[in-house]
């Protein structure tokens, strides 16, 4: 009689060198529009115009513009559009985004030397996903099937019988579960799957990356301005997801859900460095050049997946490993200028090619005696980064953004945002990798998200050396949502494992407020 689950430990041994997968790493490597009110105000193209404490990150020359010190923080709410609440996902969030000050020092009547802290929230994982689709007889059970059809679970000298005796080749967790207690008759000694017929998403994501910038800066003569920001940054993920399939069995109709909860701690640092120039000696205009580097990522994830019936049986798989992740270099363009005390308009340039996201196995811990610590050391996964590379490409950003002052105390600001896509459009999740980054995944879905469009205005408001900002920010991605890979069987089409692309969305919301002070 074949078994649906069965409830038994499973025997997935952990390895001590992990990498993580493209599409988990492409999470953390990107970044929203956020900071203070004004620069979220002129969509984020101030690095040519500088005097905000928002640049520290993006041209760390623009706090050289600074002419006096100051401090501010930045707080509002995100709302995501079209969402129910779920899990402990809300679609409504408090943020606390920005906090920092700019101590300026005069070195003479045209020459000042700036030091800068800030923290900012790069990134906002608050995010509830929602997709269903018919499955048309395709099954998560049934993509194990055909890698086990296909020798990518166990060795090709074993006879497949999953009695825990010998180690899995190429296998995900899920494949784990469903390869010991799902996909095998032990009393017919043959494998076989469930086909669906529709599934059901719901996931909640939410967390943070928070940067932590400390910034040196300064001008040369009131044209030459030139700035050096380090960054370290603090990684917060957390996901709780459910995918439901109705399978067809033989004794009948069933649904089996997979639960998955999943973490991501860690910490990294960058260096950045900017020079902003103006070319004409009695012209405002002003152009501005900007170079980060890779953050340099040491991570952690946790995760603990269920899969389970409806008839009650259930059973759970967990795992804990360390890894890093390098994002690739960025770099900036800019320009700005300012008409009279009324006007000020700005523009940027960024690219970054995220096809060179560098997943990297941790190789061992050593203590260093020179400097009384424990380093780690690493290796690049190749296999993960070739997938990484034919997944993930160069992103562009634009930003264009205006601010015009009706009365000195008064500014009205508006901005633009565009980020290119990060994802091919043919880019999957493949499954069936060599890299210890898909061994231990616990799911199998995907979104290959589009371009980003952002439009954005605000309003600021000055009384003595008291600033009050306020600036609302809309943000729209659309993207296809995949339950699992596609699978072809060149030898039978009936055995094809084929689910159609489902079309969501990320529509937010944000109003975010700045108190500032000069001083």
């Amino acid at each position: 009689m074949k078994k649906y689950i069965i409830m038994a430990a499973l025997a997935f041994a952990a390895m001590p060198a992990l990498a993580q997968e493209t599409y988990e790493n492409a999470k953390v490597a990107a970044e929203d529009l956020n900071g203070t009110a004004r620069y979220v105000g002129m969509g984020g193209a101030m690095e040519a115009l500088g005097a905000d404490i928002s640049t520290i990150g993006t041209n760390p020359a623009g706090i050289g513009m600074f002419r006096k010190s100051t401090m501010g923080m930045s707080f509002g709410f995100v709302s995501q559009q079209d969402a129910a609440d779920f899990s402990a996902g809300n679609k409504t969030n408090m943020s606390f985004d920005q906090i920092g000050f700019v101590y300026s020092s005069r070195q003479d009547r045209n020459s000042f030397i700036n030091f800068a802290f800030n923290y900012h929230k790069s990134r906002n994982f608050d995010y509830i996903l929602s997709a269903s689709d018919k499955l048309n007889n395709a099954s998560q059970n049934k993509l194990t099937y055909a890698k086990q059809k296909n020798g990518l679970l166990f060795p090709a000298d074993k006879d497949g019988v999953p009695d825990g005796s010998h180690p899995y080749v190429q296998c995900n967790q899920l494949d784990d579960i469903y390869a010991r207690n799902l996909n095998y008759d032990e009393d017919e000694n043959m494998w076989y799957y469930d086909p669906a017929t529709q599934y059901d998403m719901n996931r909640a994501h939410r967390g943070y990356v928070g940067e932590y910038d400390m910034n040196i800066s300064g001008n040369i003569n009131d044209r030459l301005y030139l700035g050096l920001t380090v960054g370290v940054h603090d990684v917060n993920y957390r996901h709780y997801g459910e995918y439901v399939e109705q399978l067809q069995g033989p004794y009948g109709n069933y649904s089996m859900m997979v639960s998955d909860e999943r973490k991501i701690d860690g910490d990294g640092y960058d260096v950045k460095v900017g020079v902003i120039y103006r070319p004409l000696e009695y012209s405002p205009f002003r152009l501005g050049l900007s170079i980060a580097t890779p953050t340099w990522y040491d991570l952690t994830t946790r995760n603990v997946t269920t899969v389970s019936d409806n008839m009650g049986a259930s059973q759970t798989n967990s795992e804990s490993y360390d890894y890093k992740v390098y994002t690739p270099w960025k770099f900036g363009l800019s320009a700005g200028t300012t008409v009279g005390n009324y006007l000020a308009l700005g523009a940027s340039y960024e690219f970054a090619d995220y096809g060179y996201l560098n997943s990297r196995y941790v190789t061992g811990e050593y203590y260093d005696y020179w400097y009384g610590g424990y380093y780690t050391e690493s290796e690049p996964d190749d296999v993960m980064n070739d997938h990484t590379h034919m997944t993930l490409k160069g992103v562009s950003t634009l930003k264009l953004g205006m601010e015009f002052k009706p009365v000195p105390e008064m500014a009205v600001r508006f901005g633009y945002n565009y980020v290119s896509p990060m994802y091919k459009e043919e880019g999957f999740k493949d499954g069936t990798l060599a890299s210890d980054g898909s061994y231990y995944s616990s799911a199998t879905d995907y979104t290959n998200w589009k371009a980003t469009n952002r439009i954005t205005c605000g309003l600021g408001y000055n009384v003595g050396n008291l600033n009050l900002d306020v600036a609302y920010q809309y943000s729209s991605t659309n993207g296809d949502f995949s339950p699992f890979m596609n699978y072809y069987d060149n030898d039978d089409m009936s055995e094809d494992n084929v689910c159609n692309a489902v079309k969501v969305s990320n529509k937010r919301h944000q109003v975010l407020f700045t108190l500032g002070y000069r001083f």
